[in-house]
């Protein structure tokens, strides 16, 4: 830290402390929301997102018509209207990589024939060159050990390389775009090497260069591995998580962001770093380390792994009397999903696969385990029959552990699937919007008389 910021932070802290009635200030009386009828987080009562925007890139689908009623169906996500798990499942049965297939489908909104996907391949693989010293003089000079920071830094940083950055039209979005899709992971590889090396004193500086002829996650595992070796299994695996992490409907956190700040007409690269931003919160693309760090609670403290033993301390969790006391298990439910999170029901599969290549089964059913009794006692805490069942969160933590990518990744690892989304919906706001995103807040302050500075108390 610079000294001056030091001695300004040790100076002023407690002046700044006696200054933090700003929490009280802009205390809002709950009640309040209810008598303007505010959708909280733009979301009714049951849950269900408030309708703001319309998109063709993916579609989030939890509910259908039975006998006439709305009912609560297993979860559905479509990428341009194909299922995700055939999406993954042909690419499997074809043994080949499916996230260049998936940038190319989420972007142009059909599937490429074989020309069109060697073509678009390997016009990625050109795109992945940084620019000339980039990794020298803006990653090596100043390293962070948050990588999601150094993503937003680089972003904002390669605005100046570019002889054209402020162009809106669709032709230079999607050269902008294409170009940040394949530079996302030497920017995250790149970020994490050169913090550890100096932040661990015997560390030594790894640079691997990607390979033209490796997909985005052989590349991954290529540069992140010092002896730049990895499995077949390991590689598919990985991208089938890049897969999954897409793109996830307009309404997520991130993704709603892309619209939002994309609908001013600024550039690409700030629209990219507002969308970083929402990801690297811990509510949103920070989850799948919660979950990780919650398993190695559980591991400490329930040596036997017993089904009852676990159940015993999944209680303790719930009822705020373990782990970080938030009352949550980390990676089970969620938002749109209620009997089914297509995604995790997909990494499961994998995952299994995975840790019967590792030697690491028994751990997979710890997860397994834990999913099991976590559901039934949220159940009973809620005095509901309504399924709690585990999200994509629950097992991608697994998963990166057992490919050994170190947790500083985990999020930006999910930022590089991200980035192909983002850039889709981005697209889409430009050709479609024409009214800059502007929802209404009602203030409920009362006017006040303006007191001269000599008569305050």
């Amino acid at each position: 830290m610079d000294f001056n910021a030091a001695n300004l932070i040790v100076k002023y802290s407690h002046k700044i402390s006696q200054l933090a009635k700003i929490e009280q200030a802009d205390r809002i009386a709950p009640e309040l929301y209810e008598e303007y009828d505010v959708k909280r987080g733009l979301r009714d009562k049951d849950g269900k997102g408030v309708l703001c925007g319309l998109t063709e890139i993916s579609e989030v689908s939890s509910r259908g018509m039975v006998d006439g009623r709305m009912q609560p169906m297993p979860g559905v996500l479509c990428y341009r209207g194909y299922d995700i798990k055939d999406l993954v499942a042909n690419c499997v049965r074809e043994k080949r990589f499916g996230f260049e297939e998936t940038i190319y489908l989420l972007l142009f909104g059909s599937l490429p024939t074989a020309a069109e996907l060697k073509s678009f391949s390997d016009m990625l693989a050109e795109f992945r060159v940084l620019p000339r010293n980039f990794v020298r003089d803006v990653i090596m000079k100043t390293p962070s050990k948050d990588i999601m920071n150094m993503l937003a830094r680089c972003v904002l940083q390669l605005y100046s390389y570019d002889p054209d950055p402020d162009n809106i039209m669709i032709s230079n979005v999607l050269r902008q775009s294409l170009q940040l899709i394949a530079q996302f992971p030497m920017l995250a590889a790149y970020s994490f090497r050169a913090y550890k090396y100096y932040d661990v004193s015997d560390a030594s500086l790894i640079i691997h260069k990607p390979l033209a002829e490796y997909s985005t996650a052989q590349n991954l595992l290529h540069i992140l591995r010092k002896d730049n070796k990895f499995t077949d299994l390991e590689a598919k695996v990985l991208d089938i998580c890049l897969v999954l992490h897409a793109d996830h409907g307009g309404g997520n956190n991130s993704t709603f962001t892309t619209h939002v700040v994309t609908s001013s007409g600024t550039d690409t690269y700030s629209s990219t770093v507002a969308s970083l931003g929402s990801l690297k919160g811990p509510k949103h693309g920070g989850a799948n380390i919660k979950v990780k760090q919650m398993f190695e609670n559980i591991k400490e403290n329930v040596p036997d792994w017993k089904e009852s033993s676990i159940r015993a301390y999944v209680g303790k969790i719930l009822a705020k009397k373990a782990f970080d006391r938030s009352g949550l298990v980390y990676g089970m439910g969620h938002a749109v999903y209620t009997v089914s999170d297509p995604r995790a029901e997909v990494l499961k599969l994998y995952a299994g696969k995975l840790a019967a290549e590792k030697g690491r089964d028994e751990e997979f059913e710890l997860y397994n385990t834990v999913a099991k009794v976590a559901s039934e006692l949220i159940q009973e805490q809620r005095n509901t029959t309504k399924p709690v069942n585990p999200n994509v969160d629950f097992y991608s933590g697994l998963v990166y552990s057992m490919l050994n990518i170190p947790d500083a990744l985990y999020t930006p690892l999910f930022a590089i699937a991200r980035i192909a989304g983002w850039s889709a919906h981005r697209i889409e706001e430009l050709v479609n919007g024409n009214k800059i995103i502007r929802p209404a807040y009602q203030c409920v302050q009362n006017r006040r008389e303006y007191i001269p500075l000599s008569s305050r108390k």
